[in-house]
């Protein structure tokens, strides 16, 4: 396919990113925040993934549909993502807004689109492309239009193998040999029903799948419609794309699956979330940065260069503008304008780092970051956090979940809540 052509498909879609429900899964980082504004990797935020892929693939025109704690959200979009007014691309936010016929908030995935409808119309475009705003994974958003254009599909749903004990998590389908979704079921739990949904050994091929393993085809939450498919399939009151209106659109419409063969991480847990960023320390991780090819976008915050005296790093993210004194950090992430006090040692800490710096600290409180002495293991440490002296923080011998006094405790996990305060000597 000449550039041209590609260009054309590009601008031919209209991608709409959906900002998430409450999170409660990822409380406490979704106490004031929604779950595309996790912080992630140190200096990114969840939302940058599905807007950087867009990007990549030359897709210039992108909706954000927020509801539930979306201030931060919205703040980050804005000091983010501008183009040039020659360009014709924008992201844009829309609010869960009340209008004369709607009193009511957003009821699902289905029913946020349907509710804007209006202002996706007001765009010439041939193709809608549906993101989930907290996933990470890399894809050429290209390469699935162009699949979804030469198979003439209706709807496009991009899929990902998964074992067993994965699928019972997820929705999963059938497909035939040329790709056509004839099942659909919403997270099967019977092994029975399982075994009828298995894809069969002889198939792999077909899909590119390099193992002897039993997988399933799971649905990945993205989905491409032709303009007049969707405006069709959302007259209705159906309020959820994979529960109501994929299922219900196999018997109808030329329904494909795009499987997709790279990492893919659905971040709605905490240890889901903590093992992706500990992941992204390691020499080759599953998600990468680096890549070229596939550059992740982010709010640009002109800070100075990280500072380290005398520490030993090893296995770790380091963000800008922070001061690392005399400390060890091990498989860990320092998000930006952190600082880690003298012979702190930090190990397998997630630090979302600070909003900002300060000049004089409040009296009666420790300063921002982590003070000297403090040892800290098996944690993540939300933004403007001040962890005093001598502290030590781990989950050992804790229950897996707790709620403590200016801490949490989830999946074997310690979190320090945002702008929580820990004082000198602190055990917990």
């Amino acid at each position: 396919m000449s550039s041209i052509t590609e260009r054309n498909l590009s601008k031919s879609v209209l991608a709409i990113v959906l900002g998430g429900g409450r999170g409660s899964r990822l409380h406490p980082l979704t106490k004031e925040r929604s779950k595309p504004a996790v912080p992630l990797a140190g200096k990114y935020r969840l939302v940058d993934i599905p807007i950087s892929n867009c990007i990549s693939a030359g897709i210039r025109r992108v909706f954000v549909l927020t509801q539930f704690n979306s201030a931060s959200l919205h703040r980050h979009i804005a000091q983010t993502y501008s183009f040039d007014p020659f360009n014709g691309g924008f992201v844009e936010i829309l609010a869960a807004e009340q209008t004369p016929t709607q009193s009511t908030w957003f009821q699902g995935t289905a029913d946020a689109v349907r509710r804007n409808l209006t202002h996706f119309l007001n765009n010439g475009f041939e193709h809608a492309l549906i993101l989930s705003g907290d996933q990470l994974y890399q894809m050429d958003f290209l390469e699935f239009a162009r699949g979804h254009v030469e198979s003439d599909a209706d709807l496009t749903v991009a899929t990902i193998p998964v074992e067993r004990e994965a699928a019972r998590g997820f929705g999963i389908m059938n497909i035939d040999s040329q790709q056509k979704i004839d099942r659909f079921v919403e997270k099967p739990q019977q092994d029975d029903l399982l075994n009828s949904l298995r894809i069969e050994p002889s198939q792999y091929g077909a899909y590119g799948i390099e193992t002897d393993r039993e997988l399933f085809l799971a649905s990945m939450g993205i989905y491409m419609f032709k303009r007049d498919v969707m405006l069709d399939l959302l007259d209705n009151d159906l309020t959820d794309f994979g529960k109501d209106i994929i299922p219900s659109a196999i018997d109808t419409h030329n329904v494909r699956s795009f499987v997709y063969q790279g990492y893919w991480e659905d971040i709605g847990t905490i240890k889901s979330f903590f093992d992706a960023n500990i992941n992204f320390t390691s020499a080759a991780p599953n998600f990468d940065f680096f890549d070229a090819r596939n550059q992740i976008f982010t709010r640009p915050r002109f800070l100075p260069a990280t500072k380290v005296f005398g520490s030993e790093i090893d296995e770790s993210i380091l963000s800008d503008g922070s001061v690392v004194q005399r400390a060890k950090i091990e498989q860990s992430v320092v998000g930006i304008r952190s600082f880690v006090g003298d012979g702190a040692s930090l190990r397998r800490v997630i630090m979302m780092g600070c909003d900002y710096y300060e000049t004089e600290t409040p009296e009666g409180m420790p300063p921002l970051g982590v003070g000297a002495g403090s040892v800290i293991e098996n944690a993540i440490i939300d933004k403007n956090a001040r962890i005093g002296k001598n502290c030590r923080i781990s989950p050992e011998g804790k229950e897996d979940f707790l709620d403590g006094q200016s801490f949490f405790v989830r999946d074997g996990i310690v979190i320090i809540p945002k702008g929580a305060v820990i004082p000198d000597n602190t055990t917990i």
